[in-house]
């Protein structure tokens, strides 16, 4: 890894989000935060001394002595911060036009403009956080249901760090025992039991490897959610199915077929799940541009659909145009839902569930609000597959650690290979230090620099 050096500047950054609001902080960083904050506050009580981590309240004033607004400030003295360096945050009130006056202020008074993220990378570089640690407060930050945020937090707490930790020891464990037989290769004493070291490859190493791995697709499933489109031929119901799922009148509904004529998209949490709904045109033969135009975007959405949802007008029964559409819908994950089973008789109903052998038929009515908690179920259980998301884990590895725990995977297929067909021990330290370096990559031991560049810059200004 590039030895990074952390920064000697102090930076400076609006630390909530844009827009009105009561309450807004201005965040500083760095070697000089004390002495900005002593040069531009006044505080209401005379001759008090900041003290750390106790807020004052007064006044922050520019450089010809105009007040800019009463604030609070808090001065928080290295190394009890987040960045490990002196920090002070001054709260004013949350016009944009204010903070931004006040942090023209700090800058004009030896600070600069924070990059994205870097108050956290300066927290990782000062050894205060891991990487996972790290990425954890970009995804709370941009969690969007509560299992995304129990997710984020288990991992902000260690919980990744340490069950990487787990699979790092046990090959650090494996390499010692490597390391003796290379020191000492002519030794009487079996220093290499091949059995033994496999046995503790696929315990300490590769189950665990394993386990995270099952995960990953968990953890996209929670932070990412699935794409769920609504679809089926003109008039079934797909934008009153749409309305029903989001709790609110989205789309326009009327009895004239081709209402909806482009895609709408949504999203909506289904027991902590993001769940991406679209509702799309009805795929039907017809003259008219703007509607084929519609129906081209539909089945594009088919296409990218982690699920479908295939609607079908109970009361009309199944029609040779439904039939043909299905035929596209069919060999996708899909849930088959029956709509306006209010005006559809039992036999009927019955007759139409036949049609669809082997797939999951769900009755709804939207008009009389009926069977949709049914199909909330029908499509959770779907989203779960094997069971994890009911197990919601403490975290679970991103793309990124996805990527790298294959690659350390890898290497251990290659050291389980290696050692089964006797390759002395320098070979088999080589492929076991390869698997830590990828590991080392997870947690910020061995991760290049323009990594962390890329992965700090997804962060907002102000973190």
């Amino acid at each position: 890894m590039t030895v990074l050096h952390r920064e000697t500047e102090t930076i400076a950054a609006i630390a909530t989000a844009p827009g009105t609001g009561g309450i807004g902080i201005i965040r500083i960083s760095g070697p000089r935060a004390r002495a900005i904050l002593d040069a531009m506050f006044r505080p209401f009580r005379a001759g008090s001394v900041p003290e750390s981590h106790k807020l004052r309240y007064g006044t922050v004033i520019d450089r010809t002595g105009r007040v800019l607004d009463e604030v609070l400030a808090v001065y928080m003295q290295a190394p009890a911060t987040y960045t490990r360096e002196d920090v002070v945050e001054l709260h004013s009130h949350g016009s944009y036009l204010v903070l931004q006056a006040i942090l023209a202020e700090v800058l004009a008074r030896g600070a600069r403009p924070a990059e994205p993220g870097e108050f956290t990378k300066r927290a990782f570089l000062a050894g205060r956080i891991d990487l996972t640690r790290a990425e954890a407060v970009i995804d709370l930050l941009q969690a969007r249901t509560r299992g995304g945020v129990d997710l984020a937090v288990g991992q902000l707490q260690g919980g990744l760090q340490e069950q990487v930790e787990v699979v790092r020891q046990g090959l650090t464990d494996i390499l010692a025992i490597l390391e003796v037989a290379i020191d000492f290769p002519d030794e009487d004493v079996e220093i290499l039991d091949s059995g033994h070291l496999l046995e503790r490859l696929e315990k300490d190493v590769e189950a665990p490897l394993d386990r995270l791995l099952a995960l990953a697709e968990t953890g996209k499933v929670i932070r990412e959610g699935i794409s769920v489109v609504i679809a089926g031929r003109p008039n079934v119901g797909k934008s009153s199915l749409l309305n029903e799922l989001l709790q609110e009148e989205r789309a326009l509904v009327t009895e004239v077929p081709g209402t909806t004529r482009d895609t709408i998209e949504e999203m909506i949490s289904i027991r902590g799940i993001p769940v991406h709904l679209v509702d799309t045109a009805g795929i039907r033969a017809h003259d008219d541009l703007v509607e084929e135009l519609g129906i081209e975007r539909a089945r594009r959405k088919l296409d990218e659909a982690d699920l479908v949802l295939f609607l079908v007008d109970a009361g009309a029964g199944l029609t040779d145009q439904d039939r043909e559409l299905y035929g596209s819908v069919a060999g996708r994950d899909h849930i088959v839902v029956l709509n306006k089973t209010d005006i559809a008789s039992p036999d009927l109903l019955a007759g139409l569930e036949q049609s669809f052998p082997g797939t999951e038929v769900v009755r709804i009515s939207c008009h009389r609000h009926e069977g949709i908690e049914g199909l909330r179920e029908a499509m959770f259980r779907r989203m779960q597959g094997d069971g994890t998301l009911e197990e919601r884990p403490a975290c679970a590895p991103n793309l990124r650690h996805r990527l790298v725990l294959e690659k350390s995977r890898t290497a251990c297929r290659r050291l389980r290979e290696a050692m089964a067909g006797g390759a002395p021990a320098d070979l088999l330290a080589v492929e076991v230090q390869a698997a830590l370096d990828h590991l080392g990559d997870i947690v910020g031991i061995t991760t290049p620099e323009d990594v962390l560049d890329a992965i700090f810059s997804r962060f907002c200004i102000g973190k």
